[in-house]
């Protein structure tokens, strides 16, 4: 693949379909809503985003952003966060209707709230930060956030640190459950387990930390991914991953890819689970995983180019996704796939700023909303991080 050319390989394999794109939020800072794996819509369209001063570095540590509605182009905040990362935001997203849960920094170590939008006020605290939320609403995955920063600067929260973090595989941490109910929290899944049940070349010497944590839609398994770095001399110069699926309880551990590389994931059903991954059969690309089995379909063969990340529409009809820059033109794509054709239509291409540090880059993150008609998407093609509407509804109406 020529890196260097000045458009990707996958141009012939595209249509293209210019939507009409809208900023939502002002130009006066630095706007972002995070994640592609979360709704920044509740079921009456209010619109969460987060709002920062700075944007070349990373947030440090007892540095606020803002967490608040967009609405007619302007920004409502209802609360700060100290608990933020530009790749993940501070994992604001809708619990209810009129809830919102975002994490925080609260006494020295990381927390959860939950904010009642017709009260005005936190309504609950919870004793860990949430990395994603169970459907059902029965429970929250968490992690150290921590050594996710450490690991991967842009994932975590900065300016903690404990003595954990000098362990490559600790048995006191790992894959964290919160009831959200009682607020009790329990370790599910320590590192060391999961270092010593599933074994790898390599796995004993390196740090190894857990990432990307999502649940099944009806709350009964989860997948996430265990990293550990490769050394290479006195240099870590890349990570291995195992992707993993687990019931809610921790039980019934089943590991869905184990061939090198695996990244972005979304489920799709109860026991289905697109990836961006590597697999020795076909190289790498897009995956349908079906959970518990080692049945792996390619998606569209040769229709991308390279990694994005890709969700499904609520109805299975359509997938989206993005891409990162071009490297001949520092441009991100973002894709919707027709699923029943296979056909990809190109939404518009987007100027990713290659002054950003890695940690502060913008990925599109896009959503799709749920009626199909609408994606929401960051970017920085403005010269400033801003959220941005594409109109699809005339594509999928069909």
């Amino acid at each position: 693949m020529d890196y260097f050319s000045p458009i990707p390989p996958n141009i012939n394999d595209i249509v293209e379909y210019p939507a009409k794109i809208t900023r939502v939020s002002p130009d006066d800072a630095q706007y972002f809503f995070g994640y592609f794996d979360k709704s920044p819509w509740n079921s009456r369209s209010e619109l969460l985003a987060h709002r920062a001063t700075i944007s070349h570095r990373q947030p440090r540590y007892g540095e606020a952003a803002q967490v608040g509605f967009l609405k007619d182009g302007k920004f409502t905040a209802f609360a700060e966060t100290l608990a933020w990362c530009w790749q993940q935001g501070s994992m604001l997203q809708w619990f209810s209707d009129d809830e919102v849960i975002f994490n925080d920094l609260q006494d020295d170590h990381y927390v959860s709230h939950i904010y009642n939008v017709k009260s005005g006020k936190i309504t609950r605290t919870y004793d860990r930060a949430i990395y994603c939320l169970a459907p059902d609403r029965s429970y929250a995955l968490s992690l150290d956030f921590a050594r996710l920063d450490r690991e991967r600067p842009g994932y975590g929260y900065t300016g903690i640190w404990h003595q954990g973090l000098l362990n490559a595989a600790p048995n006191d941490d790992g894959v964290w459950k919160i009831d959200l109910k009682t607020g009790k929290s329990t370790l599910l899944l320590s590192i060391r387990q999961l270092r010593d049940t599933f074994p790898a070349h390599g796995i004993y010497d390196n740090t190894i930390w857990v990432n990307h944590l999502l649940v099944s839609p009806d709350s009964r398994r989860f997948v996430f991914l265990m990293r550990y770095r490769k050394v290479q001399g006195s240099s870590a110069m890349s990570w291995e991953t195992i992707m993993i699926t687990s019931d809610s309880d921790g039980k019934n551990l089943h590991p869905l890819n184990n061939e090198g590389m695996s990244s972005h994931h979304s489920w799709i059903s109860n026991d289905q689970v697109m990836s961006y991954s590597h697999r020795y059969q076909y190289g790498y690309q897009y995956y349908i995983y079906r959970d518990q089995t080692f049945d792996a379909e390619p998606l569209v063969p040769g229709k991308f180019w390279g990694d994005g990340h890709c969700t499904e529409s609520l109805d299975g009809k359509w997938v989206l996704t993005d891409s990162y820059p071009w490297p001949g033109n520092n441009m991100r794509s973002l894709y919707l796939l027709r699923k029943s054709d296979g056909t990809v239509y190109e939404l518009g291409r987007f100027f990713a700023d290659p002054s950003l540090p890695n940690p502060a880059r913008c990925d599109l993150h896009p959503r799709l909303s749920a009626d199909n008609k609408t994606v929401c998407f960051d970017s920085v093609h403005e010269g400033y991080r801003g959220v941005y509407f594409a109109d699809v509804s005339e594509l999928t109406k069909e």
